[in-house]
């Protein structure tokens, strides 16, 4: 079938320029999605760079519960925007550099575990912020290619742009400049991106703030064992997020169509962290995977330079998978207040109203 369809355009093409264009024509509402980040979004991208296993989760036991087989993300299973895809009505957005993916029609995910908003961040070994634009400055071309200028247009203009990024830059953090002056960098250095994909057509832009990283089992076993956060890296979080929408609100005034959503991550994840049992966890303290106190030394899988590591039975139980992210059923709880979450956890609009054409 799939053949023949091709075979009638070309007859098609060669009759008019106008039934050219009808044969690469959009579905009628479609909406693609665009992914840019860190680890939190990451499906696989770090599997193909020269990189350290630092930085990679493509071993046993990362994805053990959904794929059954290591995928690159650093989850147990699904990630946040596996699940928006799927209630967008979308497929599994690939990851940009996994081979053979050559079509973008619905979007592709550029995400980089250990990636930040300043290039200097894990630097050598992710793929930061203003490269994973280039890439998609790439993608916009082959899509002007593929469809021609107008339907690029309309498919970039229609299309939600996901993004996380920032939590790198805080952890990693080596600069002299103050809190204020840092956040300020990382902001400023994710704005400036966010005009180049604008500049290209992006319109929907939706957000997560920075989680309580301090609150990670990592962070806590790097402080000690009484179980008290990290507050400096909180305080960062906490500078970063009440400074994002400022920033946010600042570009809606100065680009014409801009539209965002800022998803209130700290605010979610502090919530089971503080009661895990309201929300399904037995366990918001230790993570599925990893050795030593919490489990907060990374050694999930034995690739990382410790090779002892536990793995709990179910990973369902415990809010953290590994020694810094998140399990699936975690994931799921989020992506679904993304969706079509009040105001209290994403404002000004959610993702399902993005996804409305």
């Amino acid at each position: 079938m799939a053949s023949l369809r091709v075979h009638i355009c070309s007859l098609l093409a060669y009759a008019t320029f106008v039934s050219l264009i009808s044969c690469h024509s959009l579905p009628k509402n479609h909406v693609a999605l665009f992914i840019f980040g860190d680890s939190v979004l990451d499906p696989g991208n770090n599997n193909y760079i020269n990189t350290t296993f630092r930085y990679q989760a493509n071993f046993w036991p990362y994805g053990e519960t959904f794929f059954r087989y290591p995928t690159g993300r650093f989850s147990d299973g699904r990630l946040i925007s596996d699940f928006l895809a799927e209630f967008a009505g979308l497929p599994l957005i690939p990851a940009y550099l996994q081979p053979g993916n050559h079509k973008f029609i619905d979007g592709v995910n550029f995400a980089s575990g250990g990636a930040g908003a300043l290039v200097e961040t894990n630097q050598g070994f992710v793929i930061d912020l203003k490269t994973q634009v280039s890439y998609f400055k790439k993608v916009e071309k082959s899509l002007r290619q593929e469809l021609g200028d107008e339907e690029a247009k309309k498919l970039l203009s229609r299309a939600v742009y996901l993004i996380s990024i920032g939590s790198n830059d805080y952890l990693t953090r080596n600069w002299t400049a103050s809190d204020v002056e840092y956040v300020a960098m990382v902001i400023g250095n994710l704005t400036i991106q966010l005009k180049e994909v604008y500049k290209k057509g992006g319109r929907k832009f939706g957000f997560l703030n920075i989680a309580p990283l301090g609150c990670t089992p990592l962070l806590k076993v790097q402080i000690g064992s009484n179980g008290s956060c990290n507050d400096e890296v909180n305080k960062l979080a906490q500078l970063h997020d009440r400074e994002l929408p400022k920033a946010l609100q600042k570009i809606e005034k100065q680009l014409s169509g801009f539209k965002y959503s800022n998803y209130n991550f700290y605010k979610t994840a502090g919530e089971r962290l503080n009661n895990p049992p309201k929300y399904g966890f037995k366990d918001a303290t230790t993570a599925c995977c990893g050795s030593g106190l919490y489990r907060g030394i990374d050694s999930c899988g034995g690739k990382r330079g410790v090779k002892e590591y536990e793995l709990c039975k179910n990973p369902d139980e415990n809010f953290f998978f590994d020694s810094i992210h998140p399990s699936e059923k975690a994931y799921q709880q989020f992506a679904k207040e993304m969706w079509s979450g009040g105001s209290d956890v994403i404002w000004p609009h959610n993702f399902k109203q993005f996804f409305e054409v």
